[in-house]
């Protein structure tokens, strides 16, 4: 007998349990889908903007008991040393994602059944939708949140655009132990790509990297890799010379598409990095899908006796007036930051223009929620 549910939300990272969490309250029937066992590591850089504090602690969630770090300087570097250190507008914290989604996790899971399964089909008929998992449980809903990610199985089901695609982007993500400012993120350049460094809840330092495969492709390992390519910026160097590893290895994704993608596509409500991936060098991924959360819960809870259609409607045109121009901005700095010329212009700029980074930086942000 298939098990049936108004919403079915697929995936459990930030913007599929804070969905969770939000529509817990209401007399919707949710079930979360989440293939993996909490907790556990996701390469993210794990600094969170301030504008999601006011919603979160409308949900009962406070980043700074869970020991959450607060961040209020932006420092960015070339790779040949040249810096600027910044506040930041509204400023935000670190946080590893094995503690915030563990957390998220065990406060959705006491209102909202999370099935550690992995769901593999996708069929919309009769206005419903039909769900298999790899188990052969079928599932059935009335409305769907895609939360899977930034590269799932289900986006080629689902014939996206951007799965068929390849892409030149690779991430990668270690903790150290090290000296690092607490109240600071750092974005460091090099050769190919860009590295973000900041302090999480255990005291750890956060290092992911983007890069692009052509970077990465003439050497051996990431090991090598970082030797001979990050650290010949001076400050990753003296970062990494002294830093030692807690992972036993790095976590690295590769594919990582920044396509356009769709806020609702085959009727279902996308939410997080399955609705559109920022630059990571805006910091502001996980701000965005807890945003994101926020809107399709909002959506959901507002129109009830919406049709589907309308439903769409409303959510498309809320993710594009919160989302658009952010992403833009983030496009625009990211063709800077990759650039060695336009870095260093731009960091030469700053020096006499204080105020350029942090408007930057305030225009791939949101404001408070």
């Amino acid at each position: 007998m298939n098990q049936t549910c108004d919403i079915a939300i697929l995936g459990g990272g930030l913007a599929g349990l804070t969905a969770a969490l939000h529509l817990s309250n209401s007399d919707f029937k949710i079930l979360l889908f989440e293939k993996n066992k909490y907790p556990y590591h996701k390469v993210c850089g794990e600094y969170i903007s301030n504008e999601v504090l006011p919603y979160f602690k409308s949900l009962g969630i406070d980043p700074f008991k869970l020991g959450a770090k607060p961040i209020s300087r932006l420092q960015v570097t070339n790779r040949k040393g040249l810096e600027n250190l910044t506040e930041l507008p509204l400023g935000g914290f670190g946080i590893s994602r094995y503690e915030l989604d563990y957390h998220l996790y065990k406060n959705t899971k006491e209102k909202v059944p999370v099935l550690n399964e992995t769901a593999s089909e996708l069929d919309f008929k009769e206005n419903h939708f039909m769900i298999k998992t790899l188990s052969g449980k079928l599932f059935k809903a009335r409305y769907v949140i895609g939360a899977f990610g930034k590269r799932s199985n289900l986006d080629k089901s689902l014939q996206r655009p951007f799965f068929q695609k390849k892409t030149q982007w690779l991430a990668v993500k270690a903790h150290y132990k090290g000296d690092f400012p607490e109240d600071q993120v750092a974005l460091h350049h090099f050769e190919g790509g860009y590295c973000g460094l900041s302090k999480v809840e255990t005291n750890n330092v956060n290092l992911c990297y983007l890069t692009t495969i052509k970077a990465f492709k003439p050497f051996k390992s990431i090991t090598e890799f970082e030797q001979k390519v990050l650290m010949k910026n001076p400050f990753l160097n003296r970062f990494l010379k002294k830093a030692t590893p807690v992972f036993d290895a790095p976590l690295t994704i590769s594919q990582i598409s920044f396509e356009r993608k769709k806020a609702v596509e085959n009727h279902i409500f996308m939410v997080g990095d399955s609705a559109s991936l920022i630059h990571p060098l805006c910091g502001n991924g996980m701000a965005m899908a807890i945003t994101a959360a926020k809107l399709v819960s909002e959506t959901l809870l507002e129109n009830k006796n919406a049709d589907r259609a309308l439903l769409e409607k409303i959510y498309t045109h809320k993710w594009n007036t919160t989302f658009s121009k952010r992403l833009n901005y983030g496009r625009l700095l990211q063709t800077v930051l990759m650039n060695p010329k336009l870095l260093t212009a731009g960091l030469n700029l700053a020096k006499f223009t204080p105020k350029l980074i942090p408007y930057l930086v305030s225009k791939t942000h949101g404001k408070p929620l």
